[in-house]
């Protein structure tokens, strides 16, 4: 099968965490499609002189990879923030070559993610109800699905067409009025198990800069669908204090798949299992106090503004 895919290009969006680089660019070179994938690297610059040294060292270290199809960097020369980063790669590759996959220097890969991202975007290219695919899927107790879909997007390993990203919409007030306007807010917050209206009142305030708010928004507006792997095919290592968007709570780890994860038919609509599921592992009371932790954050900044 392998042979019959159009693999799409990689991106990567890197900032100043050279281990963390060195420890992602590895996973990923270890995937079976890795020799045969072209990989794009935004590097942003620094944002002040204490960032420079480790913005130079992560430079440093992405000139001398090996093991792709092709290596493309592009060093921003100004600071960007990661949202600017993002969404401005995102919209440039993907309109050039109609679909992408798209991973942080934080996202350590399974070897099996490319398979399966590459070979659900081929699976579903023509499925206009499906936005996106992700390779993250969070570590609830039971048994999930082998695949299933979600209303919304995604952000941690994730991969979509050009149709998909043109429904993004950077506008957040927009994006709010409108779930408020259509009263769609609880289910946006899966039935008020996660504060994700509030998230998104906060980058409208200027509390965050989360693209991945407006992302999941769009999505959701749209009445999209993302496929998701029943067991995690990427883990999020950046919970060590050492990014810009990170905290030192750490809920959301998991053990990365060993096996690959086979793309089959299935319904495409919500899996509500699956649904139930997530909704419960956010409902946990160790991830409650987390969020309460990230919303007096929040409450200080705009006190301090």
């Amino acid at each position: 099968m392998n042979s019959v895919l159009q693999l799409a290009p990689i991106v990567l969006f890197v900032y100043n965490r050279p281990e963390h680089t060195r420890v992602t660019i590895d996973a990923l070179k270890k995937n079976e499609l890795a020799q045969e994938s072209d990989l794009f690297i935004f590097s942003d610059a620094p944002k002040n002189e204490n960032a420079k040294k480790n913005v130079l060292e992560v430079r440093d270290h992405i000139k001398n990879i090996s093991g792709f199809k092709s290596v493309a960097i592009i060093e921003r020369q100004e600071n960007f923030g990661l949202a600017k980063s993002i969404i401005h790669g995102v919209t440039e590759l993907v309109n050039k070559f109609g679909k992408i996959i798209v991973l942080e220097d934080d996202l350590v890969t399974s070897p099996h993610f490319l398979k399966y991202m590459n070979e659900a975007l081929n699976f579903y290219a023509q499925e206009e109800d499906v936005i996106s695919i992700h390779g993250y899927v969070y570590p609830v107790q039971e048994k999930l699905p082998e695949t299933f879909f979600i209303k919304g997007a995604d952000c941690w390993g994730w991969a979509t067409w050009k149709r998909g990203w043109g429904l993004f919409e950077a506008d957040g007030k927009k994006l709010l009025d409108e779930l408020k306007n259509k009263k769609l807010t609880k289910e946006f917050d899966l039935d008020n198990s996660y504060p994700y209206t509030q998230m998104l009142k906060s980058q409208i305030k200027g509390l965050n800069n989360s693209w991945a708010i407006r992302w999941y928004a769009s999505a959701f507006l749209a009445d999209k669908l993302t496929l998701y792997p029943g067991t995690s095919l990427v883990c999020n290592t950046g919970f060590d204090n050492s990014g810009t968007h990170t905290g030192s709570i750490d809920l959301f780890q998991v053990k990365i798949a060993q096996k690959s994860v086979e793309v089959k038919t299935i319904p495409i609509e919500v899996n509500q299992i699956a649904y139930d599921l997530i909704k419960k592992f956010f409902k946990s009371p160790k991830l409650f106090l987390f969020v309460k932790y990230l919303q007096i954050k929040n409450l200080i900044k705009l006190l301090a503004k």
